[in-house]
């Protein structure tokens, strides 16, 4: 099977995404979730363009990597002086990695409208460049930049760019659909061309704006480059970067290419996560292969085909990529979803068994009076283990008190009061926070705390609350949804009464539990092995 180069920018194209902000510590538990997904580069940054970066290659030379290569990022030097004169270039040479990306310009428009530089001027500082960096024992990747635009307006000139950095010894020449605006069948023909000229040095690094970053990198592959850049999770600048996940899952999956190593291919899901715990992004749950809503399934046609053969409604077994199925329960879904939900907890469960249909008969309940399941499957989980008799409480909440007040500087605070019980002990604690919710939240976890550490990492993502009955105005009944996450697993809990606090708080008291009994299994499941 052919290897096929996995080259990650989450840390540098991906830092320049909308609302992303990494800390030193962020970037040093990116690079260690990559190099347990066996991701062979990771562009660490620039480390001329700001201290943070600086600091962070300082401390990356403590840092032991299984799989990955650190790569430090620049561009040539700049026009009228030398790579020994150019401080970028000696802040490359000073971060120590063995390997460096390096972007020039190949497009002629850009030489002259952008860059001010002649055209042969621009092919020198290429070559001046990546020679002194080769000189220097560094081996070079060399990013063309807006490579498919300027081929289309003179390929002349994108080729004497490549060939100058070829020339130069370039270790990989990369071809950029830096404006994101090129579709699957130009950039098989332009890389299949290139290829020709330069073989086994080709790479592709792709942008999203027209949405086909994935399809173009996987026209590059089959078109013969064997080396593909991206951001883990496709978040990048404007509509990001080429998704890695995504392609890893496509070539190795489906393609037969090697991206990784194989008993890495699991960790896909929980790398997705992470990266987006650490960098404060949403996952989007319909993510190819790692998202929440990747292998869930809600019609009752899919799901009883499901259950007889996965294959019928799924491309791949979720467990490949670290993922798990979902079964969504609503007014479509039918007996079957439910059948194949209990299966969960209780194998071979007949239809016609008489707790299915208590059950289900209190689905129904719950689900008039606002509770609503398809996307809350962690409240769905609890409320079955509950209803069969096979859950343990963890805690139990005697009271909670909630106060408001808005001090003299217009600020809106909110003081919680919580009472609990583990066992035969009681904890109650108090705290505050930007309104009732945030208050109660805090509070909770804080009494939880004493008992269960572990509930320290989890956070909540989302928050959502629908109203229900909206003839009713403030009386109305609602609906609170909760988005939690420990950086591993993503799960959702529901809540419903005409008291927001109230269905704010259920919500808040599953999603803790959910995560102790899932702590709970685990530990059971270390035991047997």
């Amino acid at each position: 099977m052919e290897k096929i180069e996995i080259f990650d920018s989450t840390l540098r194209d991906g830092a320049q995404s909308e609302n992303v902000s990494f800390s030193v510590e962020d970037k040093l538990n990116i690079v260690q979730a990559l190099d347990k997904m066996g991701i062979d580069y990771i562009e660490a940054g620039n480390p001329y363009s700001n201290p943070k970066d600086a600091e962070f290659f300082e401390k990356l030379k403590d840092v032991r990597l299984s799989y990955s290569k650190i790569v430090a990022f620049g561009s040539t030097r700049r026009r009228g002086i030398t790579p020994e004169e150019d401080k970028n270039c000696q802040a490359l040479l000073a971060a120590q990695t063995e390997y460096v990306a390096v972007f020039g310009k190949s497009s002629e428009w850009q030489v002259r409208e952008v860059l001010g530089a002649q055209l042969a001027e621009n092919l020198e500082m290429i070559r001046d460049t990546v020679a002194y960096l080769v000189k220097a024992g560094k081996h070079v990747f060399f990013d063309a930049e807006h490579f498919f635009d300027g081929y289309k307006q003179n390929p002349y000139y994108t080729l004497q760019t490549l060939r100058a950095a070829d020339e130069a010894g370039a270790y990989k020449l990369v071809l950029c659909d830096t404006n994101g605006g090129c579709f699957p069948d130009e950039v098989a023909k332009i890389v299949k061309e290139m290829q020709s000229y330069f073989p086994g040095k080709i790479g592709i690094h792709c942008h999203d704006d027209v949405g086909c970053a994935v399809a173009n990198t996987m026209a590059a592959v089959e078109a013969g480059a064997n080396h593909v850049q991206g951001t883990y999770v496709g978040f990048g600048e404007r509509c990001g970067n080429t998704n890695l996940s995504t392609v890893i899952g496509n070539l190795q999956l489906k393609r037969n290419y090697v991206c990784v190593p194989a008993d890495c291919v699991r960790r896909m899901t929980q790398t997705a996560r992470l990266i987006c715990e650490v960098s404060n992004m949403r996952l989007a749950h319909t993510m190819p292969y790692v998202g929440k809503a990747a292998f869930a399934h809600k019609g009752g046609m899919h799901v009883d085909g499901v259950r007889k053969n996965s294959e019928s409604f799924e491309h791949i077994h979720p467990e490949l990529v670290g993922n798990r199925r979902h079964i969504l329960l609503s007014e479509v879904s039918g007996r079957s979803a439910l059948i194949a939900k209990v299966q969960e907890f209780i194998p071979g469960i007949d239809k016609n068994s008489p707790e299915l249909i208590r059950l289900l008969e209190k689905l129904k309940e719950m689900e008039r009076v606002g509770y609503q399941f398809e996307g809350a499957t962690a409240s769905l989980e609890l409320l079955i283990l509950k209803e069969l008799g096979r859950f343990e409480p963890f805690f139990e909440m005697e009271l909670f008190r909630i106060i408001g007040e808005q001090d003299c500087a217009d600020r809106h605070m909110a003081s919680a009061m919580v009472k609990l019980r583990v066992g035969d002990r009681f904890e109650i604690t108090a705290d505050e926070g930007d309104g009732p919710i945030h208050a109660l939240d805090r509070a909770l976890r804080k009494a939880l705390e004493v008992f269960y550490p572990s509930l320290a990492g989890v956070r909540l993502v989302d928050y959502k609350v629908r109203v229900m009955e909206a003839g009713q105005a403030t009386a109305s009944r609602v609906r609170v949804l909760i988005e939690s996450s420990d950086g591993e697993n993503i799960w959702t809990t529901v809540g419903a009464s005409t008291d927001i606090i109230n269905a704010s708080i259920q919500a808040l008291v599953d999603s803790m539990e959910y995560k102790l009994y899932r702590d709970r299994m685990k530990g059971k499941m270390v035991q047997k092995l």
